[in-house]
């Protein structure tokens, strides 16, 4: 019996380095799902335009396999090295920006998620605190707003809030952080407003003990971020929020190692004057407020890097 699945799918034998390509885009021509064959066409043509510009050497593409091999072993349930390394070449920022515009009030409300973001934040009431441990630094009050394009306020969305602590590590790296440290889930209320009380977060490296890192001195970049909130903002009918807002005074943020800082992304961290927020609260102090943009759409949760 003939097998025609076998037919269908033929190509011409190799007979060159010239119709390798052609003879790849003919195999998968016939991929029922458009999207699918769309992406998957372009990758090899692009995969195999890159071999043939910088003439890939054998023992390169080897390497390369192996460090891609690395990015998975080195991946788990509290560390996303293939997110890293998307980050760290800008991969990241430039997806989260060809979706989300690169101009307007767009981008102030887009940034990429990160490797660090976790479900399940503690429900949290409006006005409390995310500081689940000791914790010192200057304690920060943020008091932001989500607005539908047309600035008309929108409540009862459900925004997850997390920070690095003032060492520079998220609670999932640091032992001596109780879990859930300096994270939390807020609701807006009916002027689509929401306030809670955390420490002034300090930039911090990226994580450089995998092949990541190994690429940063290969290219003698610094790992650094620069200090940052993350917030993520869902609600039924618009795009779901994720973006992150930077601290003004960071020495990194014209160096972002992960290049996620545009202008309009950088908040005022105002250094407390007068009396504070809390009453009785000794010691230095500041003060964020910044107004969110929430575009309509599908709501729909990202696939959380971590657990």
């Amino acid at each position: 019996m003939v097998d025609h699945t076998v037919r269908d799918t033929a190509h011409s034998m190799i007979d060159s380095e010239a119709s390798v390509t052609p003879a790849v885009l003919q195999a998968m021509s016939r991929t029922p799902n458009a999207r699918l064959r769309e992406i998957t066409a372009a990758f090899v043509r692009h995969m195999h335009d890159f071999a043939r510009e910088v003439q890939l050497t054998e023992a390169e593409f080897e390497f390369g396999i192996d460090f891609l091999n690395r990015i998975g072993q080195a991946s788990d349930d509290a560390h996303n090295e293939a997110v890293l390394f998307s980050d760290a070449i800008g991969f990241s920022t430039l997806v989260c920006l060809l979706n989300n515009g690169s101009t307007g009030a767009t981008e102030t409300a887009a940034a990429l998620l990160g490797p660090f973001w976790r479900m399940n934040a503690p429900p949290t009431e409006n006005g409390g605190t995310i500081l689940r441990s000791d914790t010192p630094g200057p304690a920060l009050f943020t008091f932001a707003r989500i607005t539908d394009p047309q600035g008309r306020p929108l409540p009862e969305v459900e925004v997850d809030v997390w920070q690095a602590s003032p060492v520079g590590l998220y609670e999932n790296q640091d032992d001596l952080q109780d879990d859930m440290n300096l994270r939390g889930k807020f609701t807006t209320d009916p002027d689509g407003r929401f306030w809670f009380r955390s420490v002034k977060p300090a930039g911090y490296p990226v994580p450089t003990h995998g092949p990541v890192g190994e690429l940063l001195r290969a290219q003698e970049r610094h790992p650094f971020r620069p200090a940052h909130l993350h917030v993520l903002g869902f609600k039924a009918g618009y795009k779901t929020l994720i973006t992150q807002v930077f601290v003004d005074d960071d020495p990194y943020l014209d160096s972002d190692v992960v290049f996620g800082v545009t202008e309009h992304l950088v908040g005022r961290f105002r250094e407390g004057e007068g009396e504070p927020p809390v009453p009785g609260l000794t010691g230095p102090w500041y003060r964020l407020d910044y107004d969110f943009t929430m575009q309509p759409g599908e709501a729909k949760l990202p696939v959380p890097p971590i657990k």
